[in-house]
């Protein structure tokens, strides 16, 4: 009896003990998903805002780098070591005055500087890591070209109505280069109009940092029209010429200019003042091209150099005699890349843009000689250039038809419409220049 009852209690514990092992909802201690909460990153700078505070400044005169990070809790034995983790990386030793840098704190009770970033432009920046691993580096930021349209009629000025009408202003010197042949910007007529296809480069999606080249053009000067299309008219040396719409040559049997890509930043003038010297009249008797320093500079037509040598105002210089009546002259060069005695071609690189001589800035001084004397290269009547080559024009006329479509497409202030001109291929190759 006593054995039964025993027996009876043993299973009814047994029963229970399964019971529990299988009702989950006994588990003292539920396993539970966490749920996490993921910030979007806030980048400035490439750096989580999310993560520091920052604080943005201008650099002030007396402003270093080692100042300024140790006016900001960074003990002199580590700016040191952070000096000598960048050498030869990036340079901070020269901060303009006026120009913005960031510092990026720790989120901690006792706020530390953990990056520096110097962004004095807005191409690029210089990011320097402050504590742990040390490193500095320069960064570009992407540019993204965006191709444009733009079109005005002139009242005044070129650059008036360039200004007037909300376009680029830069755009006036595009324009007045992919013409300097065959229009006469100084002697424009009130009605003259014109439309463009542009690319601009911006960073950050909206900050232009300028124009990048005229794809196509149409000014109408004196009621006549005047077509320009941007082509590669030799492949193998990469030279851009601007055409019309019959593929006749925009310019002479010069190139327009020693730079692959144009951009004038003061014409031949003798009637210059200049400031500097007590507003004297100082004649500027070359064309000045801007460009970055180590831009090639081409030969603008076939001759022979006569001169390749350094002064003190002209820096290094090549003069090239094309023959009996032509020469030019190209100053300011970093390096020259021909000797004397040479012959080069139309296109040839004779040397690289450079800041040698009296100059204030980098960029190739253009000078031009007619029998023996100085002259505007622009105000000559040269002979035409060779018209695009025969293989060149079938490929030429496919090229323009998209181009010319959309300018004709592109209406002025004063119609409601533009009217589409014929575009066909077909009827330019029955109409060869």
């Amino acid at each position: 009896m006593k054995n039964s009852f025993l027996y009876r209690l043993l299973v009814f514990f047994l029963v229970l003990l399964v019971l529990g092992c299988n009702d989950k909802s006994n588990k003292p201690f539920e396993e539970t998903e966490a749920i996490v909460e993921e910030l979007t990153p806030d980048l400035f700078f490439g750096i989580d805002l999310n993560e520091f505070d920052v604080e943005t400044k201008k650099i002030k005169r007396g402003d270093t780098f080692g100042k300024i990070i140790e006016d900001n809790g960074i003990d002199y034995p580590l700016v040191y070591s952070i000096l000598q983790a960048i050498k030869g990386k990036v340079s901070v030793r020269k901060l303009t005055i006026g120009k913005s840098y960031s510092l990026f704190y720790s989120k901690d009770s006792i706020p530390i500087p953990e990056f520096f970033v110097y962004h004095p432009g807005p191409q690029s920046f210089i990011r320097i890591h402050l504590r742990d691993s040390l490193y500095g580096e320069q960064v570009k930021k992407p540019v993204r070209l965006v191709e444009l349209e733009a079109s005005g009629i002139i009242n005044s000025s070129l650059y008036e109505t360039m200004q007037n009408s909300g376009i680029n202003e830069s755009l006036t010197y595009y324009l007045s280069d992919v013409y300097a042949w065959t229009v006469d910007f100084f002697r424009l007529q009130k009605g003259d109009r014109f439309k463009i296809i542009y690319t601009e480069k911006f960073v950050d999606d909206s900050i232009s940092i300028g124009i990048e080249r005229i794809k196509a053009a149409y000014f109408e000067h004196k009621g006549k029209p005047l077509y320009a299309f941007e082509y590669i008219s030799n492949p193998e040396k990469g030279i851009v010429d601007y055409f019309d719409d019959q593929a006749k040559s925009l310019r002479r049997a010069f190139l327009q200019g020693p730079l692959k890509f144009n951009r004038v930043s003061s014409r031949y003038n003798l009637r210059r003042r200049i400031a500097l010297y007590g507003n004297r009249v100082r004649p500027h008797k070359g064309t000045d091209f801007a460009a970055s320093v180590g831009t090639p500079i081409l030969a603008t037509a076939n001759g022979t150099i006569v001169k390749a040598s350094y002064t003190r105002g002209n820096g290094n210089y090549v003069t090239i005699k094309h023959n009996g009546t032509y020469s030019t002259q190209y100053l300011h060069m970093k390096k020259r890349n021909v000797r004397v005695g040479q012959f080069v071609e139309q296109g040839d690189v004779i040397g690289w843009v450079g800041m040698t001589g009296y100059t204030s800035g980098p960029h190739v001084c253009y000078r031009f000689w007619k029998n023996g004397r100085q002259v505007d290269p622009f105000k000559q009547k040269l002979p035409e250039a060779k018209p695009i080559s025969k293989n060149l024009k079938a490929k030429f006329a496919q090229h323009i038809v998209p181009y010319k479509t959309k300018l004709d497409c592109i209406a002025f202030d004063d119609e409601p419409e533009a009217e589409i001109a014929n575009t066909n291929p077909s009827s330019y190759e029955k109409n060869p220049s």
